[in-house]
């Protein structure tokens, strides 16, 4: 690993350990100052993730989908590139497997730096190899440590949308509405893994974005239903609008009932 990237993703880390407990069986973090989960519910969220990323399986714990240049791991399907290989997307395992060598898992060297894999095609071929068995053993038994990764990101977004949003008081409002429920905040940490803060110029089709700060900015702060449930309907409008923006040759269409129905979930009780 070369002391530029070393410190590019011990800077990241230093950034989540920041919101993050040392004892995994403590409660979380305040989230927002305004509400907690408890263990319970932390592991529910971790579950949820999980499912709804990897289906609930072991298998879907590494996976690399058709159409990327980088492989998706975890509950969370953090991104992990290639050597040399870099897209619109913020690269999350490498400061992941920071944080489990930090709460102390054994993180073996080549786990460490760029993607051994450097294409689809040869993470596929090695798909049951030692290399594979090991990563998902691995992230099987750290569903915990990876929930509370996607928490501190959530955590760390209110300011960086605050600093980009048309109608800041808008934002902050509905994001700490989301808070004072267990199934809001569910919404925020989903999403915020699910489809990123919104914040970044490089994740925009035809100027316009599909994360956290978009969906916030589409909700109302008053509606009729849970603050959940107008969460999710917003978040299906920005993403069909993603869709509808989008490159035809990336054939975003074919995603999009799976995402309406990730939606639909938020309002599930947590």
């Amino acid at each position: 690993m070369t002391t530029s990237l070393l410190s590019s993703q011990l800077a990241v880390l230093a950034l989540f350990l920041t919101c993050l407990g040392s004892c995994a069986d403590s409660p979380a973090p305040a989230l927002g100052g305004v509400t907690s989960l408890t263990p319970a519910q932390i592991d529910r969220v971790g579950r949820r993730i999980w499912q709804n990323e990897c289906g609930g399986t072991v298998a879907g714990l590494t996976s690399w989908n058709a159409g990327e240049d980088f492989a998706s791991l975890g509950i969370g399907h953090f991104i992990w590139y290639p050597q040399a290989r870099r897209g619109p997307f913020e690269e999350s395992f490498p400061p992941l497997a920071a944080l489990l060598a930090s709460r102390g898992q054994s993180i073996p060297d080549w786990m460490r730096g760029a993607c051994p894999w450097p294409t689809k095609a040869a993470f596929e071929a090695d798909k049951n190899g030692p290399r594979q068995q090991e990563l998902r053993t691995l992230l099987s038994r750290t569903v915990r440590e990876q929930t509370e990764f996607i928490m501190a990101r959530m955590q760390q977004a209110l300011p960086k949308m605050l600093a980009q949003a048309n109608d800041p008081a808008t934002v902050r409002w509905n994001f700490e509405s989301l808070l004072q429920s267990p199934e809001g905040a569910f919404c925020l940490i989903d999403y915020v893994n699910f489809k990123g803060e919104g914040t970044s110029a490089k994740e925009r089709y035809q100027g316009q974005g599909w994360g956290l700060l978009q969906v916030l900015e589409a909700m109302p702060k008053s509606a009729k239903t849970s603050r959940a449930h107008a969460f999710g309907e917003s978040a299906k409008r920005v993403l069909s609008r993603r869709v509808a923006n989008s490159p035809p040759e990336r054939g975003e269409k074919r995603w999009l009932s799976g995402w309406h129905n990730r939606c639909d979930g938020y309002q599930r009780p947590l």
